[in-house]
């Protein structure tokens, strides 16, 4: 394990060595590809717990099907046969599983019996994902505040996250770290180097592309992450809202209506070679014609 002495020292050193080269998982920086991009084949999926169309798991799948969605995202913990059932009975696939309890059971708490009940709460999410049929699941890594450092955060949730590389290889089922608003990684090169710790493919990221406009650019992002990118979270942001009416108005916003560039985000994913799932985390799934906007909305951005 590494130590927090280790961390401060390597730091700036691994810094450096990302800015030349990302290695084989990643791309160079300032590459440009040698042909033409093509339009990444994306598939349309929604985090099921955006959806507030009123009803069980399978009324609610039914919604979501009938809207236009390929896939849903379930969170972890739900009964599985209930999610199975509707599954089958809709057709939707499983695009990936959100862990349910990586905020409140941090990998990064002080305490090691929160730790511990965190890496259950992860390992409980690896075996939801490979009962639905997801390949992917994600993870919040942890959090940085005053009773926790930036370093400690970084030895732990690494410390953490191994213990469940074993079963994540052997279910078939990647562990995705999402960029969030948890003060830890903070830079795509950080995020690379933290996934690239594990030596593992069962490792990657599953990016979201609205939480980085607040401080940054997702296409610059997605270039650095590379094939690390295992799913995409599609959200738009407004720095416009965020200026007047505080940082977390800037998420009240429609697709198409934000600051996300999105012409430059689907060139950037077809630079790094990206097909696969794209799953809304947006406001307005609370009516079947909210769903229906939100997939009508999400195939012009794909086709952008």
């Amino acid at each position: 394990m590494q130590t927090r002495r280790e961390f401060l020292q390597q730091s700036s050193l691994a810094a450096a060595a990302a800015a030349v080269t990302l290695g084989s998982a990643g791309v160079a920086l300032g590459a440009e590809p040698s042909a033409p991009a093509k339009t990444p084949s994306i598939r349309k999926a929604i985090m099921f717990a955006t959806v507030g169309v009123p009803g069980s798991v399978l009324e609610k799948m039914k919604a979501v099907k009938a809207a236009g969605f390929e896939g849903v995202e379930p969170m972890s913990h739900m009964d599985q046969e209930e999610v199975v059932q509707a599954l089958r009975a809709t057709g939707l696939q499983a695009a990936s599983v959100c862990c349910a309890t990586h905020w409140h059971d941090t990998l990064t708490h002080p305490s090691e019996a929160v730790r511990e009940k965190g890496l259950q709460g992860l390992l409980q999410s690896l075996k939801d994902a490979k009962r639905y049929g997801a390949t992917s699941v994600l993870l919040v890594p942890g959090v940085v505040n005053r009773e926790v450092s930036y370093a400690d955060a970084w030895t732990r949730s690494i410390a953490q996250i191994r213990k469940a590389v074993p079963l994540a290889e052997e279910l078939g089922v990647r562990i995705a770290i999402e960029n969030v608003w948890n003060n830890f990684l903070l830079s795509p090169l950080e995020a690379a180097r933290f996934v690239d710790e594990f030596k593992s493919p069962s490792v990657g990221w599953h990016f979201d592309v609205g939480n980085v406009i607040h401080y940054g650019w997702p296409e610059q992002w997605i270039q650095v992450l590379g094939k690390r990118i295992s799913r995409l979270h599609i959200k738009e942001y407004s720095r416009a809202k965020s200026d007047k009416q505080g940082k977390g108005a800037g998420f009240d916003v429609k697709f198409l209506e934000g600051d996300n560039n999105w012409p430059a985000v689907m060139k950037a994913l077809a630079d790094v070679g990206y097909t696969g799932w794209g799953i809304a985390e947006q406001g307005g799934g609370g009516s079947p014609e909210g769903l229906k906007d939100l997939a009508d909305r999400m195939d012009k951005i794909f086709a952008s």
